[in-house]
C-alpha cells in the first residue's frame, strides 16, 4: 500500500518487494528486517519449530545478510497444552543458536489453530545487497536444495509418505541457508531469492522481472522422487495448484508429464536459495558450495532476453 512518504534510507521495501525489507542505519550498515509463521507441517513439534526458524530465517540470508536477532510469534490454542508449545520453541531456539541468532523476546495469542514463526532482523552492507531482480542475461541459475516439500508434506499428514522420505524432508527443511548465502557472497551473486510458498516457477518469475527469460533443464534440477511419485497419485497441495493457475500461462513444458510438472509449481516450506550467477563464476559457486557442505546444489539452467518466461526441456 503506498504512504506517500518516501524515505530515502529505505532501500528495498513496498516499491519493489523482495524477500525482507532493508534500511540504512549508516553508511556501512544496513537492516534487514522479515517475518513468517505457519500451521504445523510435521507431526513432530521440535522439528515444526526448527522448520519454521530455518524459514523465517531464509528471507534474510536470501538478500545475502546475516541474521542477527529474532522474536518468536505464536498463536497457541488454551486445550492443546503448553508441553508441546516448550518443544516447539525449543527447536526454533536450536535452529536460531545454529545461526547465531539470538531470539530477544516475542508475542502470544489465543488462538483456535497453532501458528509459530519468527520476526527476524539482520545486517548487510547497503553496498552487497543481493535483490531478487538483480539479474542480467546470461547469468546462470543454482538451485541449492530439492523441490517436493509441499507434496511430500500434504503425503506426510494424509500418510503415504514413506519414513525414510519424511525424515529426509524433514533434515531438508530444517536445513539452514547459511552455507548457501556465505558462498553466494563470496563468489558475488547478481540476484537471489529463497524458494517458499510461491514454488520455483513463481519465485523465478519475480527473479525474471518481465525482462528476462529462463531455460530450465528439468533433467538438472534436484527434487525428492517419491514427491513425484505421490503428484501422480493426485496429492498435490492447495497451495501449489493455486500456484499453477498464477504461472502456467507464462511456462513453456509441452515435452513434461503432469506429475514432474507439478514439482515446478509446489509450494515450498523452508526451501532452497536460487541463485543467479554471472557464468564465469559458476565453476567457483558450485566449488565454494560443495565445500561447505551444500550437497544438493545443482545448476539447473540460464537467462536470457525477453519478457518474463519459463522454458523448460
Amino acid at each position: 500500500m503506498a504512504t506517500g512518504h518516501h524515505d530515502p534510507k529505505l532501500l528495498v521495501g513496498l516499491d519493489a518487494p523482495d524477500d525482507a525489507a532493508v534500511y540504512q542505519l549508516a553508511p556501512d550498515v544496513a537492516i534487514v528486517q522479515t517475518v513468517d509463521f505457519f500451521t504445523p507441517i510435521v507431526d513432530d513439534a521440535y522439528s515444526w519449530g526448527r522448520i519454521a526458524a530455518a524459514n523465517a530465517l531464509s528471507d534474510v540470508y536470501a538478500m545475502g545478510a546475516s541474521p542477527k536477532t529474532a522474536l518468536n510469534l505464536v498463536g497457541w490454542p488454551r486445550d492443546l497444552g503448553f508441553e508441546l508449545l516448550g518443544a516447539v520453541i525449543e527447536g526454533s531456539g536450536d535452529a536460531c543458536h545454529e545461526a547465531g541468532v539470538t531470539v530477544v523476546g516475542g508475542h502470544s495469542i489465543d488462538d483456535s489453530e497453532p501458528k509459530f514463526g519468527l520476526s527476524v532482523t539482520g545486517t548487510v552492507h547497503p553496498d552487497r545487497i543481493v535483490t531478487k531482480t538483480g539479474a542480467s542475461k546470461g547469468c546462470e541459475l543454482v538451485l541449492t536444495k530439492p523441490l517436493g516439500m509441499g507434496i511430500i508434506s500434504s503425503g506426510i499428514k494424509a500418510g503415504k509418505t514413506t519414513e525414510g522420505t519424511e525424515q529426509r524432508a524433514i533434515r531438508i527443511m530444517s536445513t539452514l541457508n547459511r552455507s548457501a548465502c556465505e558462498s553466494m557472497v563470496e563468489i558475488g551473486a547478481e540476484a537471489a531469492t529463497d524458494i517458499t510458498g510461491f514454488g520455483l516457477v513463481g519465485h523465478l518469475l519475480q527473479m525474471l522481472d518481465g525482462r528476462l527469460d529462463a531455460d530450465l533443464h528439468y533433467a538438472s534440477i534436484p527434487v525428492l522422487e517419491e514427491a513425484v511419485t505421490l503428484a501422480a497419485g493426485g496429492v498435490f497441495p492447495a497451495g501449489s495448484q493455486r500456484n499453477r493457475e498464477a504461472g502456467k500461462g507464462q511456462v513453456v513444458a509441452a515435452e513434461l508429464g503432469e506429475a514432474s510438472l507439478a514439482l515446478l509449481y509446489d509450494a515450498q516450506t523452508s526451501g532452497g536459495l536460487l541463485i543467479a550467477v554471472a557464468p564465469e563464476k559458476l565453476g567457483r559457486l558450485m566449488g565454494s558450495l560443495a565445500e561447505r557442505g551444500v550437497d544438493d546444489a545443482a545448476r539447473i539452467g540460464a537467462l536470457r532476453s525477453g519478457d518474463g518466461r519459463i522454458r523448460v526441456g
